[in-house]
């Protein structure tokens, strides 16, 4: 075999072991984009797609460690209990009802194992196994309740309604009194938009009111300039 033929057999199998390289790396980032979702992607733009895949592998088996484990019924059934609660406090005191949704979810998270006593180990294990509901529960616990608007505090307990929902496995769906008290949330909302609604309505009647009396009175000019008119 000449050397320019080896030579060529040794660049096609660099090129093939590059190529396989390169795939890996896409096919793991991918699989950690799918696992990790936003929190893949920040952690990437701060250190860099390579720190950032072996910081989540390594994140990953840290939290494997833990022993997380998840609720019997009875417990889901009690937490589901305590969050309609919450839910119905928030039409009289919003900022309480999101300070009490969020102890809730550590209580949640220590019954289940997570190291609920160091926020940064529990942050983390949230980010293997519930990123993408940590994301917007991140924006939550940033918010200062007692500063912030009714509709900040809704959306507030949206998130951390999301991220209830992921520890306990409970949905919407499964529970009524959650239902209910989803209703409540937005009940305000509603009752402003139906007054809303019924002011304009108001507004409208009134003009219709107005352009008939002025039809009655230029229907009554008609009639006198026709009564003056000669014959």
């Amino acid at each position: 075999m000449s050397t320019g033929a080896i030579i060529g057999i040794i660049i096609a199998v660099i090129v093939v072991a590059a190529v396989v390289v390169v795939a890996s790396a896409q096919l793991r980032r991918a699989r950690m984009r799918r696992q990790f979702g936003p929190e893949y992607d920040r952690l990437a733009k701060q250190i860099g797609p390579r720190k950032a895949d072996a910081e989540l592998t390594a994140r990953q088996r840290r939290v494997e460690a833990l022993g997380i484990h998840p609720l019997p019924a009875e417990r889901q059934a009690r937490y589901a209990r305590d969050w309609a609660v919450i839910q119905e406090q928030f039409v009289d005191a919003p900022a309480r009802a999101v300070t009490a949704a969020d102890t809730l979810i550590w209580d949640v998270m220590r019954d289940r194992g997570y190291p609920a006593d160091d926020r940064n180990a529990s942050i983390e294990a949230l980010s293997v196994y519930h990123a993408r509901s940590l994301e917007g529960y991140r924006t939550t616990h940033d918010l200062g309740t007692q500063s912030a608007s009714t509709e900040q505090l809704r959306e507030a307990l949206i998130r951390c309604r999301a991220l209830f929902e992921d520890l306990t496995g409970v949905r919407a769906s499964q529970t009524q009194p959650r239902r209910a008290g989803a209703a409540q949330i937005d009940g305000r909302d509603r009752i402003a938009e139906n007054s809303d609604l019924a002011a304009q309505n108001g507004d409208l009647a009134a003009q219709n009111r107005n352009l008939a009396a002025q039809n009655r009175d230029l229907a009554a000019e008609n009639t006198d300039r026709t009564a003056d008119t000669p014959r």
